[in-house]
């Protein structure tokens, strides 16, 4: 097999996945029905142009909104729940690598699923690390890092990603 032909098929994939269904001439309500006849688990949702997906290993949840730049890795299942919000810019990655020696400190690379539950609110620039789990409800603020998992209803902001407060079930938080 020659390099091109063992590069071509991923080349050919990045190119649909990212050059067309992402493409600002693609019409919205299109991109989630193209997404689910590539293969993977997607329902009725909004997925903005710009947004990079690496494989068909994803599902997403009616109602989920992915804005402009989210990123997805998808070295390891990626799920999304329903009505899920992910703002600008935010990053899901599955995959890392141990540390390796000093000759080459990138080693043996891992991977992991991440699962987001229903209803969360991903604010921009947001980055999720591979094994990570968000629990339903949850709010991760602009910019954090999330490097473990977040439990429901709750709040979490910083580098890396810590709760602040829990939030109430059925009611949005007051306005500060």
């Amino acid at each position: 097999m020659s390099r091109f032909s063992s590069w071509w098929p991923g080349a050919g994939r990045d190119l649909w996945l990212n050059g067309v269904i992402s493409s600002t001439l693609m019409p919205v309500p299109l991109r989630w029905r193209l997404l689910r006849a590539y293969g993977a688990a997607v329902e009725r949702c909004n997925i903005s142009p710009g947004v990079w997906i690496g494989s068909r290993r994803l599902s997403i949840g009616e109602g989920a909104f992915l804005n402009t730049g989210v990123m997805i890795s998808t070295h390891a299942p990626v799920s999304i729940g329903r009505n899920t919000f992910l703002a600008m810019r935010v990053t899901i990655t599955t995959s890392s690598h141990e540390i390796g020696p000093s000759s080459k400190r990138a080693g043996k690379l891992t991977s992991a699923p991440v699962t987001i539950g229903d209803g969360c609110w991903i604010g921009a620039g947001v980055t999720i690390l591979p094994g990570v789990t968000i629990g339903n409800g949850t709010i991760i603020a602009a910019g954090a890092v999330v490097t473990a998992d977040c439990e429901p209803d709750s709040l979490y902001a910083g580098v890396p990603a810590v709760r602040k407060r829990a939030l109430e079930k059925d009611e949005a938080p007051a306005a500060s």
